[in-house]
C-alpha cells in the first residue's frame, strides 16, 4: 500500500486492556535484543513506557508473552515466550490479511473520514478529529493542543506520562472528546476574561429544549460543529436563538484526547 493509502489499524482488546501494533513491534524488538530497555530504545520510548507495555501484553493473554527481570533504565534480562512468538506471527499475519482487504475496500470509500468512526464508541457528545499542533509545557504536566479547523483549536491538559504513551507530537491525528455537559456557553464581543483555557466562537444552528436542560449546538468552521447541554433557565438568561453568535467555554483538563 502506498503512504497515502488508508491502513487498517488492529487492536487487541481484554477487560479494558488494548494492544495494537506499537506494542507487538515492542515485543517483537524484545525478542531480538533479549531485553526491555535495549527494546525501548530501538523503538524511541522510554523504560517506564516499554516496561508498561509488557504489562499490558502479559496481562491480556492467559499465558505471559515476556518473562523480564526488572533491571531499570540499564537494562535486564527479558525473553519472550513460545507464546509471544506465536503472537507476533498471528499479529503479522492479520495484518497483511487486512491490508489486502482495505485495498479493495478503499476503493468504495469517498472520504478518509469513514473508517475513523468504524471502531469507536464513546459517551462524550463530541468528537472533534484534529491534528495536534502544539504541545507546551514541562515536569508532569503537557498542554498538548489539536487544530480541528481553520483557525480553531482545542487545548487538553494531560500528563506527561499520557502525552508519551498516547505518542503525541505535533502532525499526529487525534481526536478530542468533550462531554456536552462540561460546554459553557456565553455570549459578546472580543475575547471573554475567564479561566477556560478553550474559548471557541460559533453560530447557533439548534436549539433544542427539555424541561429541564437545553441542547445547544454550535457550528464553527469547515462543517465542524459543539454540542452543549445547559439549563433551559440558563439558555433562557442568554435568550439563545438560532442564528445567534455564541462563545463556547471548555476547560483544558475536561478535554480527553484519542488517537487511533
Amino acid at each position: 500500500m502506498s503512504d497515502t493509502a488508508l491502513k487498517p489499524s488492529l487492536t487487541l482488546s481484554k477487560s479494558g486492556a488494548r494492544v495494537g501494533a506499537e506494542r507487538i513491534a515492542l515485543l517483537a524488538a524484545i525478542a531480538e535484543h533479549g531485553s526491555i530497555s535495549a527494546a525501548g530504545r530501538r523503538l524511541g520510548v522510554s523504560y517506564r513506557a516499554a516496561w508498561d507495555a509488557v504489562q499490558a501484553l502479559n496481562n491480556l493473554f492467559d499465558q505471559p508473552l515476556i518473562l523480564a527481570q526488572p533491571g531499570g533504565a540499564a537494562g535486564g534480562a527479558a525473553q519472550v515466550t513460545p507464546r509471544g512468538h506465536a503472537v507476533i506471527a498471528a499479529f503479522g499475519r492479520i495484518e497483511r490479511e487486512l491490508d489486502t482487504l482495505m485495498s479493495g475496500f478503499e476503493q468504495g470509500l469517498s472520504a478518509t473520514d469513514v473508517l475513523w468512526s468504524l471502531g469507536m464508541k464513546t459517551s462524550a457528545r463530541n468528537a472533534l478529529r484534529g491534528t495536534v499542533s502544539r504541545i507546551d509545557g514541562e515536569g508532569i504536566s503537557r498542554e498538548v493542543s489539536v487544530t480541528i479547523a481553520p483557525g480553531v483549536e482545542i487545548t487538553a491538559t494531560l500528563t506527561a506520562h499520557s502525552v508519551e504513551d498516547l505518542g503525541l507530537v505535533v502532525g499526529k491525528p487525534a481526536i478530542a472528546l468533550i462531554k456536552a455537559s462540561f460546554v459553557i456557553l456565553a455570549k459578546g464581543e472580543g475575547t471573554l476574561r475567564t479561566s477556560a483555557r478553550n474559548q471557541l466562537r460559533g453560530k447557533l444552528i439548534r436549539r433544542e429544549d427539555g424541561q429541564v436542560s437545553t441542547e445547544a449546538v454550535l457550528e464553527l468552521k469547515d462543517g465542524k460543529t459543539l454540542t452543549a447541554t445547559v439549563t433551559k433557565e440558563a439558555a433562557d438568561e442568554l435568550e439563545l436563538t438560532e442564528g445567534d453568535e455564541v462563545i463556547a467555554l471548555i476547560k483544558a483538563p475536561h478535554v480527553i484526547l484519542a488517537v487511533e
